[in-house]
């Protein structure tokens, strides 16, 4: 990736955190960037999801789409860099990277009205079951994602461009409502 990534990560980290109503092109938004990233990785990726708010219907968030692309492991995931910094990616990975081998870049494009992150991820991680249950619940449970709708919306004001705080604000609800999906997942509410 290029040596402009440090500028760029810093500028986005920098940007307040606006959270928006649904927007009902977020699906053809991400259709439409899916099969690029399809056609430019080929046979180097396992699968490829639309995660994150933008991916349940009804739910505000960001106006940046999140993709999580499946692969192997991060020899993969490096050889997907090149390909995908010609199609308009660069590397925003949060610095210093987090503590998580599952995780080996996010990648942005396009400004952040709409923009994108891509996630390359370990396929079938822990990390990446955990992004697919948490779309699916608040998919199947409006009631709690509008929850979660209201608690963006606060976080946001709350933090303004501290997007590191914001980000971390929300993971008390996220890792509740993973809990909760997986002890449904098992038959069991815990009781």
């Amino acid at each position: 990736m290029s040596s402009n990534k440090l500028n760029r990560r810093e500028l986005n980290m920098n940007k307040r955190v606006i959270i928006i109503n649904f927007d009902p092109q977020w699906s053809t938004l991400y259709e439409k960037e899916k099969e690029l990233i399809c056609r430019t990785l080929e046979q180097r990726i396992r699968a490829i999801e639309h995660i994150g708010s933008t991916a349940v219907p009804n739910l505000g968030g960001k106006n940046i789409i999140d993709i999580m692309v499946g692969v192997n492991n991060l020899d993969e995931a490096n050889e997907c860099l090149s390909p995908l910094e010609r199609i308009g990616y660069t590397d925003v990975s949060p610095q210093p990277a987090p503590d998580n081998a599952e995780w080996y870049y996010c990648l942005g494009k396009g400004h952040h009205s709409a923009g994108y992150h891509l996630h390359l991820v370990k396929f079938e991680s822990e990390h990446w079951k955990k992004h697919i249950i948490f779309r699916d619940f608040l998919r199947k449970n409006p009631e709690i994602a509008k929850d979660y709708f209201n608690l963006k919306k606060e976080l946001a004001a709350k933090y303004g461009t501290d997007r590191l705080g914001y980000t971390e604000a929300k993971s008390a609800f996220i890792e509740l409502v993973i809990a909760k999906a997986k002890r449904l997942e098992h038959g069991s509410l815990g009781c």
